[in-house]
């Protein structure tokens, strides 16, 4: 079974109820959606059970929990990278009972999404879907394990689309999906359906003690790190050795070059023997582009730094006190993290 192909898979938008339907029709085929939903994707979401390494001697292994499902019948599964990143054993469950022992075939932390597989066969598989037609108010179902409570339902809407929510790793997670559907602790990886049962996102995060705000990871960025998961047990991602801060632009230096945006990056320090530094870039240099493209902060330069310019020659375009530069510059990859 090609786990690659599944990603392919699209979702078309639902109809809107017809108008003059009574509120009864309405509630009677919004509880019809929910369980034709939860019942199709249920057999396929798992609990997933994980001990991380003790901090220090003399510490017993920290155990934690999340959810995941299955989407491929040969055993890969989709879950949060903060579920199970470093985690050893890993042990999933189903809700009749049966129980694996899972391995990491691999997890973006930038993106919160690991894929792990079980030695099972001709498992039940969840459908992926897309977000890219997805609406506000459209239904949305989740299902998990909040606080161990197996196969939990939730159901409510899309509350908005286009979110950006901030990973552990600093990155910024793009295109996240805002829903009120409830999550709790243990929801972490598992699935946002739509009413067809197809999955749209992968239920990352809640913001404590706020009521009804709760996020997923849109599941077209999610297959595209499938995708790179499968390939290469991890992202790829450029690099090019600095460090730096988004800091806004004075008026007259936007007026004066002609800048697109009005901030860029001020590069604070530079690797040695990186990229930045054979490029001739300095210290206090401000770069407020890269490959043509405007640099408007430190997210976009690392949105900029993806896999298809690792090792092109390129140019970054600089401000060096009144000067103008554009440099050629070729990113390197930057290395997996342990």
């Amino acid at each position: 079974m090609g786990a690659i192909s599944i990603l392919e898979e699209g979702s078309p938008r639902s109809a809107p109820p017809a108008r003059g339907e009574s509120d009864d029709t309405l509630l009677d085929a919004y509880s019809h959606a929910v369980v034709a939903a939860s019942e199709h994707v249920g057999p396929a979401v798992v609990h997933v059970e994980v001990a991380q390494p003790p901090r220090g001697s003399g510490e017993a292994p920290r155990r934690g929990s999340g959810s995941g499902f299955v989407f491929t019948p040969d055993g890969f599964i989709l879950t949060n990278s903060h579920v199970v990143h470093g985690a050893r054993p890993i042990r999933v469950s189903f809700a009749d009972g049966a129980s694996y022992d899972a391995d990491l075939v691999g997890d973006d932390p930038d993106t919160d999404v690991a894929v792990i597989r079980i030695g099972g066969h001709q498992l039940a598989t969840a459908t992926f879907g897309s977000s890219r037609g997805l609406r506000v108010g459209q239904l949305a179902i989740a299902i998990g394990n909040p606080y161990g409570f197996q196969h939990t339902v939730t159901a409510g809407v899309v509350s908005a689309l286009g979110r950006s929510l901030r990973a552990v790793t600093g990155r910024l997670i793009d295109d996240v999906i805002q829903t009120d559907a409830a999550l709790n602790p243990g929801n972490s990886g598992g699935p946002l359906v739509n009413s067809r049962g197809e999955v749209i996102g992968v239920n990352t995060a809640i913001i404590p003690f706020a009521q009804g705000i709760c996020f997923a990871t849109a599941i077209d960025t999610a297959k595209w790190v499938v995708e790179q998961l499968l390939r290469f047990g991890r992202v790829r991602r450029g690099y090019i050795g600095v460090g730096g801060a988004t800091i806004p632009l004075s008026r007259r230096a936007v007026r004066f070059h002609g800048l697109g945006a009005g901030a860029g990056v001020r590069v604070e320090s530079i690797e040695p023997g990186g990229a930045a530094q054979e490029a001739g870039i300095e210290p206090g240099d401000i770069i407020i582009g890269y490959d043509g493209e405007d640099v408007a902060g430190v997210d976009e330069l690392h949105r900029l730094l993806s896999a298809e310019r690792i090792g092109k020659s390129t140019q970054v375009t600089l401000l060096r006190r009144a000067q103008k530069l554009d440099l050629p510059i070729r990113a390197a990859e930057l290395p997996a993290r342990g």
